[in-house]
């Protein structure tokens, strides 16, 4: 019996390469993966037109999803995470502005407010800054993958309406150097006159790490539930790919003739924590995902908090990989 063949989307990384490349394969199903160059974009189409079988997809995009009835679900496979102290950028000349003075004041937001860098990031500004989110009007430079989702009064529309005509809209990085933005998130610091809103934040990142497990998710993978109903072998049959894909890449973490700033932050995290850099499956990282729930829910994207357990498809809740 011919194998199914499924349409799968995920960007070439270290855990991944080897699925990627044909060197591990599912038991039962051939992955088709086609390339998307701006990977968001296939966030989008799969988000608006379940155009993929199996596709990564930004995690606070996929709760939103679900919350609007998209008929796909997820695995706990996590391909991307990584730390967000860093993505909140302020002119480099303002080195007195402080994350607390943000309150009162317009701050940009990079693509959608529901952005899961974005959530993070703002996550960060409450919870060890003391910043009060809602005192803060969010500028966003897009608009939001689920069309139906629909803001807090606080979050302006998109583009560029409410900057003066001098700012071409919907660059907020250009806001920001002119000071109609006071800052914004979702943005590395990666012209001179930018600067990281929180100082040494790479340091920052790792030591929240370090006092509280602090270790953001940012994409995982979704499978259209039809398939999924259709297919009851299907979801474990993808996380046992997936998860032997990343134990190879971790195994040979420390060989790896150039690292790119990606793997050494894996090995750093590795000697951090004293284990897995990459954790598979739902028990070891519920903390990480409650938590972003919670900073959901605080910042008004999600009504409540889901129940983790049905964000994730029978046959997964209990693999760990």
């Amino acid at each position: 019996m011919e194998q199914p063949h499924l349409r799968a989307v995920s960007r070439t990384q270290g855990n991944n390469r080897a699925l990627k490349a044909g060197e591990v394969t599912p038991a039962r199903y051939r992955l088709e993966f086609e390339e998307v160059p701006v990977l968001v974009q296939a966030f989008r189409r799969m988000v608006r037109g379940l155009e993929f079988d199996v596709c990564e997809m930004a995690v606070t995009t996929y709760l939103t999803a679900k919350a609007h009835g998209v008929a796909f679900t997820a695995i706990p496979v996590f391909l991307v995470r990584g730390f967000h102290h860093g993505a909140m950028v302020r002119p480099a000349d303002r080195p007195e502005l402080r994350p607390k003075d943000l309150a009162g004041r317009r701050v940009g937001v990079n693509r959608g407010y529901t952005v899961t860098t974005g959530v993070w990031a703002r996550a960060i500004l409450r919870d060890e800054y003391g910043l009060d989110l809602d005192s803060v009007t969010w500028v966003p430079s897009g608009d939001e993958h689920v069309a139906a989702y629909v803001p807090p009064p606080n979050v302006l529309p998109p583009i560029g309406a409410q900057l003066s005509g001098s700012v071409v809209a919907g660059d907020l990085t250009a806001a920001v150097l002119t000071g109609e933005l006071a800052a914004a998130v979702g943005y590395p610091p990666d012209r001179p006159e930018l600067a990281p809103l929180i100082p040494d934040p790479e340091a920052a990142g790792y030591a929240a790490l370090a006092e509280r497990g602090h270790y953001p998710i940012n994409h995982l993978v979704v499978v259209r539930d039809e398939l999924l109903a259709e297919h009851p072998d299907l979801a474990p049959d993808l996380f046992e790919a997936f998860a032997e894909s990343k134990r190879r890449y971790v195994d040979q973490l420390d060989a790896l003739p150039e690292p790119t700033a990606v793997d050494r932050m894996h090995r750093r995290v590795r000697d951090i924590t004293g284990g897995d850099p990459l954790p598979y499956g739902l028990e070891p990282n519920r903390r990480v995902l409650e938590e972003l729930a919670r900073a959901a829910v605080d910042q008004h994207i999600l009504d409540r908090a889901p129940d983790l357990d049905a964000m994730f498809a029978p046959g997964t809740r209990d693999l760990v990989g």
